[in-house]
């Protein structure tokens, strides 16, 4: 080196000791790699935890994720809104898309100075949050990991890889990609081991990466065996508990087998209708203490200066009992007709006259109307699809569809828009039963099946409004929904199902909830199973089958008022006609209850009612006779005493007298047995008749009842015969 240059090396020297910082690059040192030759890129100052989700569209499930992060205090950031998903449908394996999201998001960060931040990544469509953020994280820093991955019993897409999980002995031994944790760096690590495409499944790209032996013992790559952070539903239904009962707490869930309480639940699978269950409950959206907290969030109120514009869509399907009064209920609903466009689908020739007279009546009342009748040969599938087609090309908020199976109240229609919700049912039950419009669950086929809590929900025993997997007869939907380009397709038409279970499937698929409503009372459902229309009136014989229907159109308004207490009966007073009239109903009725059980219903109770009022009119009759026989014998005794202290000399035998009781005859055997026999032990006769019997045998035929008293020389022989 040249004498000139020395000063050069010098400076540069110095330069290197004293100004290090001034040398650094993109690819910074840290003291804490093994190696110094090794750069490790660190970033820009940010939270020490971010957390990330993908969804290209606002849907009903990433509302509730995002309301469960907002619950827990939680900044997500969603990536891919608004962008055209082409990851597939998730029933096969795709949701490639989901990891080149994440991938740019993470490469697009900005560089800081610090290798431990955290990156939290879930689902987000079927994925809840069950606790904090600190929550979170401190439990995920106590594993000793850098990645974490949420576990699950079943190996998929490709199960063949199963034999290549290092230990399948626990619980959960193999990868699922709903739930991810860890280190920015690592992840950073796997994201760039390999390219994938929009349709590739993004749960084989972290198995492949996890099933990499290098990988996972390089960046400490681990599963969540025991669900301590990551709760996946699918095959864990077993192990895990809803805990709804408690008054101090909200509702939250329990793992059985490790008891502890998850902190992020996916219902992954077929398991997204549990999940949708449980979200009745957890995160405060019902409790014991307060209710429907959720009910409330979402609650509107209605402007009558700018009402929104509705669709009624009748559907008579099947014969109907009182059809008059269905009709007459369409009339009654409590909304301006000018903001009603009318729709009826009339698929049953027996009402086609009633339907017709009600349309031509009262169509004209309407914005629109249309009515399609038998002859027009449009199944109910297809009807239902043209009622949405019209309300969705149509100025046109809501969908009111109901079945003429509803008997619901005037008020129904207000309330439902009020409630919020999307699409939403009145709970509806058959008087007396509990069939209802909605099943609480649905087995793998698809068919009804019975929730845990669907008897306190039908009971009323909890109320709110509640998520549920079916509805039919009766429910409003709220028609942006299928204004967007996804929910376009969605049909009544589908394979060999009715339309109303073909519709629920759609709309499961589709991620679109479906809720029921018991927060009040709004009506019932008819029975038709009974109905039998070749019969001349079918109406009057749904009795059983349909009484509250039957006894608003049959029994007269204040018939239920002859029970009140102090009901002036007409046939009070008059006890010898009340005792003919008796053996007459009773006669008839023995007869009538064998082949109308609207007799047992109605005429009975009226008939018991006054038999109990007999029976009173007889105990009194009883107790006067009683006393009438106490004072003749009193008399007769005074008479006795009188005519033995005037023939203390002698000795004279008393004739027999007998003494005129009064002009009445009852055979009060026949009236006990009369009372007794035709209602059984469990006769509304308060209490059984336990006076000593006034005679023995018939009565005896005179005109009048008589007492006949005998006096015997000795006292303990002293009898009484009453004929």
């Amino acid at each position: 080196m040249s004498r000139k240059h020395l000063p050069i090396l010098c400076i540069w020297t110095l330069h290197l000791i004293f100004c290090p910082a001034l040398m650094k690059t993109d690819n910074q040192y840290t003291e804490n790699e093994r190696s110094y030759c090794e750069p490790k890129e660190v970033y820009d100052l940010e939270p020490a935890v971010k957390v990330f989700t993908v969804a290209t569209e606002d849907t009903h499930g990433l509302q509730r994720f995002l309301r469960s992060t907002k619950m827990h205090g939680i900044d997500v950031e969603i990536l891919g809104m608004g962008q055209k998903w082409d990851g597939g449908n998730m029933k096969n394996p795709g949701g490639g898309q989901k990891v080149k999201l994440l991938k740019q998001k993470i490469l697009s960060m900005q560089k800081l100075p610090d290798r431990e931040q955290i990156i939290i990544f879930t689902d987000s469509y079927d994925v809840m949050y069950l606790a904090d953020l600190n929550v979170i994280v401190d439990k995920f820093k106590s594993m000793d990991v850098r990645v974490l991955f949420a576990a699950e019993p079943f190996c998929w897409p490709d199960a063949s890889l199963a034999k290549k999980y290092p230990n399948t002995t626990v619980t959960n031994p193999y990868l699922n990609s709903g739930g991810i944790i860890g280190y920015l760096p690592e992840l950073k690590k796997i994201l760039n081991m390999k390219e994938i495409a929009n349709r590739d499944d993004d749960q084989l790209f972290f198995t492949e990466a996890y099933l990499n032996e290098d990988l996972r013992l390089t960046y400490h790559l681990a599963l969540d065996h025991k669900s301590e952070i990551f709760q996946n539903l699918h095959g864990a239904l077993s192990d895990i508990k809803l805990i709804t009962n408690s008054t101090t707490e909200c509702p939250y869930l329990v793992n059985l087998l490790n008891n502890a309480r998850p902190l992020i639940v996916h219902g992954n699978g077929p398991s997204k209708i549990t999940l949708n269950h449980f979200s009745n409950y957890l995160n405060h959206a019902w409790s014991v203490t307060d209710g429907c907290t959720l009910c409330e969030e979402k609650r509107i109120e209605l402007n009558e200066d700018k009402l929104p514009t509705v669709m009624i869509a009748v559907f008579v399907e099947q014969t109907t009992p009182f059809m008059e009064e269905f009709l007459q209920q369409l009339v009654d609903i409590d909304y301006p007709k000018n903001k009603i466009h009318f729709y009826l689908h009339n698929s049953v020739e027996y009402h086609g006259t009633d339907i017709d007279d009600f349309f031509r009546a009262h169509s004209v009342d309407y914005l629109s109307a249309k009515c399609i009748k038998p002859s027009d040969f449009i199944s109910e599938g297809e009807a239902r699809n043209i009622a949405k087609g019209r309300c969705v090309n149509t100025e046109c908020d809501y969908l009111l569809s109901i079945d003429s199976l509803s008997r619901v109240d005037p008020s129904t229609l207000r309330y439902l828009i009020t409630t919020g919700y999307d699409v939403v049912a009145p709970l509806l039950l058959r008087t007396g039963q509990s069939w209802s419009n909605f099943w609480g669950a649905i087995n793998s086929a698809g068919y009804y099946a019975r929730s845990t809590d669907y008897m306190d929900i039908v009971n009323r025993k909890i109320i709110g409004i509640w998520n549920v997997p079916f509805i039919a007869n009766i429910y409003l939907i709220n028609m942006e929904l299928f204004r967007k380009e996804s929910l376009k397709e969605v049909s009544y038409l589908k394979d060999e199902l009715d339309a109303d279970m073909a519709f629920c499937s759609e709309l499961r698929d589709h991620g679109v909830m479906m809720h029921v409503s018991n927060e009040k009372v709004l009506g019932h459902l008819i029975n038709p199973e009974s109905y039998d229309v070749s019969r001349k009136n079918p109406d009057i014989y749904q009795v059983m089958d349909n009484q509250e229907d039957w006894e608003q159109r049959y029994l007269h308004a204040e018939y239920f008022d002859s029970f009140d207490d102090g009901r002036n009966h007409s046939m009070l007073g008059k006890f010898k006609t009340l005792i003919l009239h008796s053996w007459m109903a009773y006669k008839q009725l023995r007869v009538m209850t064998s082949t109308i059980p609207l007799f047992n219903t109605y005429v009975r109770p009226l008939a018991e009612w006054n038999i109990r009022t007999w029976y009173y009119s007889i105990c009194l009759m009883k107790y006067l006779k009683t006393s009438h026989e106490q004072m003749y014998q009193l008399i007769f005794e005074e008479r006795l005493r009188n005519q033995n202290q005037k023939q203390q000399s002698r000795r004279k035998i008393v004739p027999e007298t007998f003494v005129v009781a009064r002009d009445f005859k009852v055979n009060w055997k026949w009236v006990e047995n009369f009372i007794r026999k035709p209602f059984g032990a469990r006769s509304l006769v308060e209490r059984p008749i336990r006076q000593e019997k006034p005679f023995v045998g018939k009565p005896p035929r005179s005109s009048h009842m008589t007492i006949k008293l005998v006096k015997n020389n000795e006292k303990d022989k002293r009898d009484k015969n009453v004929n």
